[in-house]
């Protein structure tokens, strides 16, 4: 990414040293966030990243390799840039979903709110107070946003996830802390409803929720379980007569938790298994009323940023929650969490590329009437830079808000690793731009009254909450292995049959030996990218054949044991990031050479300065995964940290000695 500081091992001998799967059924995509085997910093995906029954695989290599392509093969960019192979379904053209009904109706309300945030919401003001204004708020109730994405006919205005990022984006550009009120109420708060509720949950709980006449949170946080979400201590029983469970355990750090009176919970219940009699805890989802009794707060607790939004404990003594209250099926909790963690991710892309707009246009207003050394400080090449780097990362991140947006829209079911992708990149992004923002602005910019410092203090949660930036960097990497593995599996069992597979074991020798020589596999995107745009889409394909080698020897090297090569693993992870965010942008700067939109030349120059720095970042990084001295620089880094740990702090002593 641009926010970091600016020998080939044959295939066919090694995948015969693969040991075949041994592990029982699938375990589902979206519980590979967190922990695995109670480790945290790794994912329980990556326990299954070369032991994962691939039953599709398997009986694909018993029938004809084309068959098993086209059924298995699946259309996420990210799955497969992992394969160091390119799949353009999703990514070009550059989406456009909405119907003129839905752009029509979006039109007319993108004037209104945008005018709410300018003339009627305070965001200093809601900062100070540590709270929304009571105005603002209802407000906010009248114009519907508290229903974004509630069918129409539960009391919602039926967004979709397009119409949805952009009023998400008007609300960004203005006031975080307002948008976290909103998106902790809708974009976590009740998803879980709109995503696994039944008809009967959803027609009690919704109409309510979307007016904004009662508030929601997520209560998934405990003292001991941030990022190890499976370690969670909230229980919830079940009686004997199996009609409800009793709750109990405490949350912490949950916005809107002393406003809410609807919870999502998630707790763990211990589960029979009708074969074997055992007993084992598993996550259950529930719905939780305020009113159920049992359900406290504390005191809002005092914030760095966002503190107009509201956080605080939520705890629950014996609350006795109803059997039909259970959100999902009993056990499935870990799954639904997952499932509205990535379904919303987007958003924060969305929101983010808002906020950048803005402080954007912050900076520009400074340095075009600034003048120092007689000339406006917008000519001098330093500040150029950053102006010019300011505006790619707005531009990549709105081109991803926007691209997964349209795919969520268009019904693709494989997304979760380009949403977590979108969730890193733009809050690493929108601090760089806030950052920098203040920076050529100088003093002022330090000063309260501009109205950057309190975008910066709100920002600086983003690469916390919603999946840590790290945790989801080895979220992207060991997805992307996990399909990796799959495909050498798929290589594995075709080699048991050479003759009935010769064509494709042909194929994939030669795309190696290819590989090996430093020759190009075949991969083009000529005639997808526009022809203004050909040595920028070569860069991309060029980048991703060394990804998808490197991917492989990686996976080749330290088979299942890659979950703990995390060293290997973020470098992965932010080449995976500087992939997507290249396809990204080619597609949408495509678009616009070829619907001559007046910006097109404008987009261009975005899109091929990007690629030109994003390429050499990712040869560099892959480059460096192949040497000798990666081993050695890992080594250190380990040791580094381990001595200043065990000495509670720096080690080396006083320059001055004492």
């Amino acid at each position: 990414m641009l926010l970091r500081k600016v020998g080939f091992s044959p295939v066919l001998s090694t995948a015969l040293r693969l040991a075949p799967s041994a592990s029982g059924s699938a375990r589902p995509a979206e519980s590979s966030l967190f922990t695995y085997n109670g480790r945290p910093y790794a994912s329980q995906a990556a326990e299954a990243v070369l032991d994962k029954h691939a039953t599709g695989s398997e009986t694909a290599a018993k029938t004809s390799t084309d068959k098993k392509t086209s059924d298995l093969e699946s259309k996420s960019f990210a799955v497969n840039m992992f394969k160091g192979q390119i799949s353009t379904a999703q990514v070009f053209p550059f989406p456009s979903v909405m119907n003129e009904e839905q752009t029509q109706f979006l039109s007319e309300l993108v004037g209104p709110v945008a005018k709410f945030f300018e003339t009627v919401n305070d965001p200093m003001k809601n900062d100070e107070l540590e709270k929304v204004e009571d105005g603002t708020m209802e407000g906010l109730k009248e114009m519907g946003a508290f229903g974004l994405q509630v069918p129409s006919h539960l009391g919602g205005l039926g967004l979709t996830n397009t119409q949805y990022a952009r009023l998400v984006e008007i609300v960004g550009m203005h006031d975080l802390g307002v948008g976290i009120t909103l998106g902790a109420h809708q974009s976590i708060g009740f998803k879980g409803i709109l995503l696994f509720g039944n008809k009967q949950q959803k027609e009690k709980y919704l109409p309510k929720l979307a007016t904004g006449e009662t508030i929601a949170a997520f209560c998934l946080t405990e003292p001991s379980s941030g990022s190890d979400a499976a370690s969670i201590k909230t229980v919830a029983v079940q009686s004997d007569c199996g009609q409800y469970f009793t709750l109990s355990g405490g949350k912490i750090w949950i916005s809107n938790g002393g406003l809410a009176e609807i919870f999502t919970v998630f707790a763990k219940t211990p589960i029979k298994d009708k074969t074997t009699g055992e007993v084992k805890d598993k996550i259950t989802a529930f719905i939780v009323e305020r009113g159920f009794g049992g359900v406290t707060h504390g005191p809002p607790e005092k914030k760095m940023g966002i503190k107009a939004s509201n956080t605080a404990e939520v705890h629950f003594d014996a609350v006795r929650v109803p059997l039909e209250n259970v959100l999902g099926e009993v056990g499935g909790g870990f799954k639904v969490a997952m499932n509205i963690l990535n379904n919303g991710r987007f958003g924060m892309a969305a929101a983010l590329s808002g906020t950048m707009k803005g402080v954007i246009s912050k900076a520009v207003d400074h340095a075009a009437n600034r003048t120092q050394f007689g000339n406006k400080i917008h000519n001098f090449g330093v500040i150029q830079e950053k102006v010019a780097r300011m505006a790619m990362m707005q531009y990549v991140t709105e081109s991803m808000a926007y691209m997964i947006s349209a795919n969520m829209d268009m019904g693709a079911s494989e997304f979760q690793i380009e949403a977590a992708i979108s969730k890193i990149f733009a809050s690493e992004a929108a601090w760089t731009v806030t950052d920098e923002c203040i920076q050529i602005m100088g003093g002022m910019g330090f000063m309260k009254d501009a109205g950057v410092e309190r975008v910066m203090r709100d920002l600086r949660i983003f690469r916390i909450f919603e999946g840590t930036n790290d945790i989801l960097r080895l979220f992207v990497a060991l997805n992307g292995f996990q399909n990796a593995g799959k495909q050498l599996k798929g290589l594995q069992h075709a080699l048991k049959n050479p003759i009935g597979n010769a064509g494709f074991l042909a194929g994939e020798i030669s795309k190696r030996a290819k590989r090996k020589a430093g020759l190009s596999s075949g991969l083009s995107l000529h005639g997808t990218v526009h022809p203004e745009l050909a040595e920028s889409g070569e860069l991309l394909v060029k980048a991703i054949e060394q990804f998808g080698g490197v991917v492989e020897d990686q996976l080749l090297k330290h088979g299942k044991k890659i979950v703990d090569e995390q060293f290997v693993l973020k470098r992965v992870s932010d080449s995976a990031i500087d992939l997507y965010a290249m396809v990204v942008v080619l597609s949408r700067a495509s678009r616009s050479l070829s619907q001559g939109h007046s910006s097109a030349q404008h987009e261009k120059v975005l899109c091929e300065t990007w690629c030109l720095e994003a390429h050499d970042r990712i040869m560099n990084d892959m480059k460096a995964l192949q040497s000798s001295s990666s081993k050695r620089l890992f080594k250190n880094l380990r040791a580094i940290s381990t001595a200043v740990v065990e000495n509670g702090g720096v080690v080396s002593p006083h320059p001055l000695g004492f």
